[in-house]
């Protein structure tokens, strides 16, 4: 579901400053060859991104769901000069892809690759996070958000990508359908979590951007 009418996004994204070349490239081939290119942060977005992690200026930043590295690339660039990106994410035939595209950002000394499954390789991350970014299984976002806001300094912000779920949220799910039924008990879970205060964005796919008070 488009939130926006396509025009109106058209036209933000004219005037939003343009993608670098290193992350047009990335874009390019990520829809040439990767499936499922839509799960791409793209222009809108990664700039969101971006300036938020800009504005914080984060010594550290956790992100669950790599892909192939265009949310990474644009969050590290917020990153303090001795900071570092942990960015964990479950394909290995994506990695070369990855690699490649953080190289030509300059960014693959600030940013680990992590590969495997989040739920695992979270709780051997020992190192505390100012932001963090969760983009991955959405049956997981629930207890990605637990293992994700133990490791957050307070004041820290977490965002999680696609919590309209292409507005499936607003209807009751079938219980077969597990990713609705996990953005739904997600978001249930944020909105009843006295330890942090959050904004449900209605923009692209929803983002949930959640403070630790």
């Amino acid at each position: 579901m488009d939130f926006l009418p396509k025009d109106i996004e058209d036209y933000a994204e004219k005037i939003t400053t343009p993608e670098d070349e290193v992350l047009h490239q990335l874009a390019r081939e990520t829809n040439m060859k990767v499936l499922r290119a839509r799960m791409l942060s793209g222009k809108l977005q990664g700039k969101l991104l971006q300036l938020i992690s800009q504005m914080i200026k984060p010594e550290r930043i956790l992100e669950i769901g790599t892909y192939t590295g265009y949310s990474a690339i644009c969050l590290a660039r917020g990153l303090r000069d001795n900071g570092k990106l942990h960015t964990i994410d479950h394909n290995p035939e994506l990695e070369d892809i990855t690699r490649k595209y953080f190289r030509k950002a300059g960014l693959d000394n600030q940013i680990i690759l992590h590969i495997g499954k989040a739920i695992e390789v979270l709780p051997n991350l020992n190192d505390s996070f100012d932001l963090a970014f969760i983009d991955a299984d959405k049956e997981n976002y629930v207890n990605y958000y637990e293992l994700t806001i133990e490791k957050l300094v307070k004041g820290g912000i977490i965002i999680a990508d696609n919590a309209l779920w292409s507005g499936k949220v607003l209807n009751k799910p079938d219980k077969k359908d597990t990713e609705t039924v996990g953005i739904i008990e997600f978001n249930n879970h944020v909105a009843n979590d006295p330890r942090t205060e959050n904004l449900l964005l209605p923009f692209r796919d929803g983002l949930m951007i959640i403070r630790k008070k």
